[in-house]
């Protein structure tokens, strides 16, 4: 589980290219390798991946064909930065929301706003479907980053995002049509999915109540 709290960013320095899969080497910042060892899991890009090899500050992650087609982390290129979070402690303050690794999509970045003190980005979704999970006021993870959502529209919603985010992560240097990773608040969803449920059954009650079926004696 992560909090959506990045701990850092850093580079990726090698990348081993196979049919759809990949490995690829991340240069880890000396702050977060402490404890790391092989089968640890990381956040990169909030992406929930397995430690591989550790060999120094180099760290090896696997990206098997899945990860490849949901996340954004197969266009990634050698010098590109992710946002890195190792898993929380028990014990471990939780400053953003929980979150497991788990993307469910990609957003692309249709806008920013930038001022001097406020800098708002604004993504759309492809798939319609999720845009019930995404709430005004709510919590979602992009690039594994825990933000709460500004407005929504449509199939698009934006984020407000303070200096300190904008230093700490990647965000500051997207630009337009780059994609990031999304995670739903895994509480939204089953509360809206619960909903969902429930409404479809009283409403199939409804229809048998109006429609009741007759059973004749032979």
């Amino acid at each position: 589980m992560f909090t959506g709290i990045v701990q850092g960013k850093a580079p990726l320095v090698a990348i081993d290219e196979k049919n759809n899969f990949r490995t690829y080497v991340i240069k880890f910042p000396a702050e977060l390798l402490p404890g790391i060892e092989t089968g640890a899991s990381v956040a990169n890009n909030g992406c929930c991946l397995t430690v591989t090899k550790v060999e120094g500050d180099k760290i090896s992650f696997d990206l098997m064909k899945e990860t490849l087609r949901l996340t954004n982390l197969g266009d990634l290129q050698v010098g590109d930065y992710v946002n890195l979070e190792r898993a929380i402690k028990f014990g471990d303050e939780i400053g953003g929301h929980l979150m497991s690794g788990h993307i469910i999509t990609v957003a692309e970045i249709s806008k920013i706003f930038t001022s001097e003190n406020n800098h708002q980005i604004w993504f759309r979704i492809h798939d319609k479907q999720l845009m019930k999970y995404i709430m005004h006021k709510g919590f979602i993870g992009i690039d594994g980053i825990s933000l709460t959502v500004g407005d929504v529209v449509n199939n698009r919603f934006c984020v407000h995002l303070i200096p300190e985010t904008l230093e700490r992560t990647t965000l500051g240097k997207k630009r337009l049509g780059q994609k990031v990773n999304i995670e739903i608040d895994p509480q939204t969803q089953a509360i809206v999915d619960t909903v969902e449920r429930v409404l479809a059954q009283k409403e199939q009650e409804k229809i048998i109540a109006q429609h009741p079926v007759i059973i004749l004696d032979e």
